[in-house]
């Protein structure tokens, strides 16, 4: 599930809008996250969504919190879907190379020292949610940076299922993202408590996480 991207490859570097990932990395330096609509190109996104399409709905596990021995479901918790992403899975090639891209240019220029990254696609059925939580698990410092893509076509404001990001000691969110169709939103994993509302519809969004090498002391 986690995986070194150094042997990503892609057919083309050419959509890779040097002005997003700086947007990125300032935001990041300054207030440790950021929404971006539209962030990557329209065929790339396309692409995630015809693999995420075409899954068999039976690859898809009932997600839980807390890691290996740590793990179990708890539905009063989160009631979504999951299937982790592959590196060899055709259809995700020029996103992982975005995503590495991503990676190098956040280490040169915030020293974050992100080594590998894992992601999955998650759906929310009708009515699941997310309750308030952080990315970064107890014991455990290893992810740094989550990234969520949503993969929504046509959604509106009235479907709900949006994204409440909140500081950690505040009851009143920051940001309240709408799921829309290629929205990127990016933040720092232990900083950030955040939530998803129950959607009125299927909800499918591509959630990952830049991590450390948890064999180096930083």
């Amino acid at each position: 599930m986690s995986h070194a991207l150094t042997s990503v490859s892609s057919s083309s570097t050419g959509y890779f809008d040097d002005d997003i990932f700086t947007r990125i990395c300032d935001a990041i330096t300054e207030q440790g996250y950021i929404v971006l609509p539209n962030a990557l190109p329209l065929d790339v996104l396309n692409h995630l969504f015809s693999g995420l399409i075409d899954s068999n709905p039976h690859q898809f596990d009932q997600a839980g919190i807390g890691r290996e021995q740590d793990f179990h479901t708890n539905e009063f918790v989160r009631t979504d879907q999951i299937q982790w992403l592959e590196l060899h899975q055709i259809f995700a090639q020029d996103y992982f190379a975005w995503i590495e891209e991503l990676r190098l240019r956040l280490n040169r220029h915030l020293f974050l020292g992100l080594f590998d990254y894992e992601c999955m696609f998650a759906h929310y059925q009708e009515g699941a949610f997310y309750k308030r939580h952080l990315d970064a698990f107890r014991g455990g410092t290893n992810r740094r940076l989550t990234t969520v893509l949503y993969l929504n076509p046509q959604w509106n404001p009235e479907d709900g299922g949006e994204l409440l990001i909140y500081r950690k000691r505040s009851k009143t969110p920051i940001e309240t993202v709408v799921p829309s169709f290629g929205t990127l939103v990016v933040f720092l994993s232990e900083v950030f408590p955040h939530e998803v509302l129950p959607a009125n519809k299927s909800r499918f969004s591509l959630t990952g996480w830049y991590r450390i090498n948890e064999g180096l002391t930083l």
